[in-house]
């Protein structure tokens, strides 16, 4: 399966992380497919730099984001543009297989 994921970089104590694409049973430092972002937790704020078409085009093709990188795409405005639109039945019309019968009766 494929991750979108953190890959640690950076000295002892000063964490920055790339955002990449990679085979989950490679190490978290390993091995990796494409590096589609940084992100710098010490600033103030936080620095998310992340190339939205790559990661777009990865998770159309069915790349999992971890739940670190999710909240990063989330807080990018991202995950919105490649997620569809879940579409939510309007509230007065009937639901699908439910039809009125015999003992309805409508008021006016």
């Amino acid at each position: 399966m494929v991750k979108i994921r953190l890959r640690r970089v950076g000295a002892k104590h000063r964490p920055s992380y790339r955002v990449v694409v990679a085979d989950s049973r490679s190490p978290r430092d390993g091995r990796f497919i494409e590096i589609v972002g940084h992100y710098n937790p010490l600033t103030d704020p936080a620095t998310i730099n992340i190339n939205e078409e790559k990661v777009v085009k990865w998770l159309k093709q069915g790349a999992q984001p971890t739940d670190k990188v999710y909240s990063l795409l989330r807080k990018s405005g991202i995950i919105d543009k490649a997620e569809p639109q879940k579409r939510t039945p309007h509230l007065t019309s009937p639901s699908k297989g439910e039809k009125k019968g015999k003992g309805d009766k409508e008021t006016k």
